[in-house]
Formats: C-alpha cells, structure tokens, sequence
C-alpha cells in the first residue's frame, strides 16, 4: 500500500506548497486590495472549490464503503474552520473571521505539518486534505494581508469561549457514536503536538493553556499589522 509517511517526499512538497503560496499572496496584497479587481469572484470561486473538495471527499468514502459515523462526519476543528471559511469567502461577513484566524489556522497548520492520515499521494485523500487544510491557512491570511483585518485579544477570547462551548458536545457525541472528533477521546495517529502534553484526558487541559498561549502569541505577532497604502 501507498502510505503516508511523516516528512517523507510528499509530504515535504505539501509544506512548500503552503509557502510558497503564502509568499505569492503576501507579494500580490496590494494587487488584490485595489477595489477594481474582480476578487469577489475569485472569493467565491476559492470557496466553492474547498467545499467541492469537501464533498468530494465524502463521495469518495462513500464510494469506497468506508464513510462511517464515527470518523467520517465534519465534526473536526478543521471541517469546521472550512465550512466557516467558505461562508466567510462567499458573504464577506468577518463575523467568524476570529474563529478562523486563531482555531481554524492553528489547527489547520499543525494538520500539515503533522497529518492524521494513512494514504500518501497520489491518492485523493491526500490532495483532498492538504488542499483544504492549506485553503483554511490561505483564508486566514488572506483576509489579514488583503482585507486589512487586526486581531484583537477580545478575538482572543472569543474564541476560547467558542472552543469550550464546542468541546463538550463533541465530547459527548465520540461517546455516543465511538468516534473521535477533534482528538478528545485518543491522540492522532501519525503524532502531533498532543504526544508531549500528557495522557489522556489531561492532554486536553493542558491543549486549552497551550491554545491559548499560541493565540496571544498570533496576537502579539499581528495585531500591529499595517498594510501598505492601497493604490487606486
């Protein structure tokens, strides 16, 4: 079988394509800011591709016999960044921006570097994932660097008390169903940062003081984002 192995070839160009896509967004800021572009459309063209991809990746279990209700509904902190990204992208509305900039990408961006899957390329799962975990990542930013977007601490604290509101529900629904949505109930299988913060279940006490710690870092970083004056 064709598996994934972590930081092999495939996995390395996966990475570079994130940034490499993140400096060609952060070179061409200012080009896509001018109001005369056409990037609604582009926007909603983005959007519309991460949900097809999405759906997609549904069919394909489907297809396979292997959708289940315990590992395959979108109840992960990054399907649910990616649904809140193409509503995001289609309306304009920055409403669960927060959410994205601090949960969506932080989850986002430790599911390429450390990836919970067992398919390597060129099977579908593994362009479907990396696509829309990179597409979560490009969202974030590109409303930071084009739609001149600030986080702010309160932003910080939203989304905290929005992760906790979530959590418990989950919690309870993996119970249920045996599933184990957003790692509450086991670790990733490949490893990931959850591997040095302790057993089960105080790895998850000890991922809320680590999430927010990396929040008010993010915050700090770009809360002071200036972007260039935007040439008409």
């Amino acid at each position: 079988m064709n598996t994934f192995v972590l930081f092999s070839l495939e996995h390395l160009v996966a990475i570079a394509v994130l940034f490499i896509c993140l400096l060609i967004l952060f070179m061409v800021r200012n080009v896509l800011a001018r109001p005369f572009n056409h990037t609604l459309l582009f926007e909603r063209l983005f959007a519309l591709s991460l949900l097809a991809m999405e759906i997609s990746y549904h069919l394909v279990l489907i297809l396979e016999g292997i959708w289940s209700l315990s590992e395959s509904l979108p109840l992960h902190l990054c399907s649910i960044s990616l649904f809140c990204s193409c509503f995001l992208l289609w309306t304009g509305s920055k409403r669960l921006y927060d959410f994205i900039f601090f949960a969506g990408m932080g989850g986002a961006l430790q599911a390429v570097l450390t990836p919970s899957i067992i398919v390597n390329f060129p099977d579908f799962k593994f362009i479907q994932f990396f696509y829309v975990h990179i597409g979560i990542i490009l969202t974030a930013f590109y409303i930071l660097w084009v739609k001149s977007y600030q986080p702010t601490f309160k932003s910080v604290i939203k989304t905290m008390v929005v992760l906790n509101i979530i959590f418990p529900f989950i919690f309870v629904l993996n119970i249920l169903i045996q599933g184990n949505y957003m790692f509450l109930r086991e670790k990733p299988i490949n490893g990931s940062l959850l591997d040095f913060l302790g057993p089960f279940p105080w790895y998850i006490v000890s991922l809320e003081i680590v999430a927010f710690s990396i929040f008010v870092v993010v915050w700090l970083i770009f809360r002071k984002w200036k972007t260039p004056p935007k040439v008409f």
